[in-house]
């Protein structure tokens, strides 16, 4: 199915909610990139892609109708939110920046600091019910849920192209998997850059992001030991890939006791795994699409791409016996950090950012 087809296959759906019979999806991927592991037991179709975006957008999802998955998830920032830190819909503020979207498909591990949480199913259940922080507030409210969803005309014929073996039950295995099922097609390869690198473009950046791009990939300066392939990050896994990876790393952020520890009320994976060794430990996040998903680091406390250069030429701001060894620290002309942030930039992707088939729906 071409992207044409597949679009009015969507239009379809929304409009009328009926379908034959569920329809494969189709991934829109240059040939240079991999398709994602998808769960056996949530394949891809045309039919539950169009109810996560539904689902996605929509402020019943929250317990006072003030939020959305969209409203710390916005299209025009890469799925960021373009604040320090995430602000529940009852007003609670959290302590970490709301991660991109944007490949989410391709991450082995999700959220910042849990490297047990594999499943974008299973992450669907934190925004909606976890109350520590509080995100959308759903806590002990499953069935006022689906009664609303259930009351709201868009909803059952969507349900049941969606999942016609399940007679399009309102559930919240049939709300994640939708939710999972979009989330896992916003997809990040158009940019610059890569028309530069894969497409033969020579003219799509400049010469000076490609002196940026001879620096990024240098050992004088280490970036892309974290941040390489086809992701901008070293915590990534796809079909073609023997093993999975899930990068983790100290980068020298806080040092509060002088032996590398970090705030109490966020202290990396050390929280969930226990051990000394992860305590400052974050996910590797992507680098595509950086220069519209400011604030930078696990709590946003890195305000612009110049900070996030300074940050680690220092070798960390607050280095520690912890910090990572590839945080080595560097020296940049003028030149070369405008030329370095000058490839950072090639890496924006304004399909990503435009792309009516990841905004809202009907919009």
């Amino acid at each position: 199915m071409g992207k044409w087809a597949r679009a009015a296959a969507i239009a379809v759906l929304v409009l009328t909610g009926t379908a034959a019979a569920e329809t494969p999806w189709v991934w829109d991927l240059p040939a240079w990139v991999p398709r994602p592991r998808v769960p056996a037991d949530n394949p891809m179709t045309v039919e539950k892609v169009a109810l996560g975006r539904q689902l996605f957008y929509d402020t019943q999802l929250s317990i006072n109708g003030t939020g959305a998955c969209a409203t710390c998830h916005i299209q025009a920032k890469a799925f960021t939110d373009g604040r320090p830190v995430g602000i529940g819909v009852t007003g609670e503020k959290h302590v970490r920046n709301s991660m991109g979207l944007a490949n989410v498909a391709y991450v082995p591990v999700l959220t910042w600091a849990n490297p047990l949480l594999h499943s974008l199913e299973q992450q669907a259940l934190v925004p909606m019910f976890g109350e520590h922080p509080v995100e959308l507030g759903l806590a002990g409210q499953e069935e006022a849920l689906f009664a609303r969803l259930t009351a709201d005309p868009r909803y059952p014929p969507l349900f049941k192209a969606a999942f016609p073996a399940q007679d399009g039950a309102i559930s919240l295995r049939s709300i994640t998997q939708a939710l999972a099922s979009f989330q896992r097609s916003i997809t990040s390869f158009s940019s610059p850059y890569d028309r530069y690198r894969y497409g033969g473009e020579a003219s799509a950046i400049s010469p000076a992001a490609k002196r940026g791009e001879a620096l990024f990939f240098s050992e004088r300066l280490e970036c892309f030991h974290c941040h390489g392939g086809i992701t901008f990050s070293n915590a990534v896994t796809h079909e073609r890939m023997a093993f999975v990876e899930a990068g983790f790393h100290q980068t020298g952020l806080y040092n509060i006791d002088g032996k590398g520890s970090y705030p109490a009320n966020n202290p990396g994976a050390v929280e969930v795994t226990g051990q000394p060794e992860d305590m400052g430990r974050f996910r590797t996040p992507s680098l595509r699409n950086v220069a519209v998903t400011a604030p930078y680091m696990h709590d946003g406390s890195i305000p612009t791409l110049n900070t996030a250069l300074d940050h680690y030429a220092r070798g960390g701001r607050a280095r520690s016996a912890q910090t990572d060894q590839l945080i080595v620290g560097f020296a940049l002309s003028k030149q070369e950090r405008a030329d370095l942030i000058a490839f950072l930039r090639s890496l924006t992707d304004q399909r990503l950012l435009t792309n009516p088939a990841y905004g809202p729906p009907g919009g």
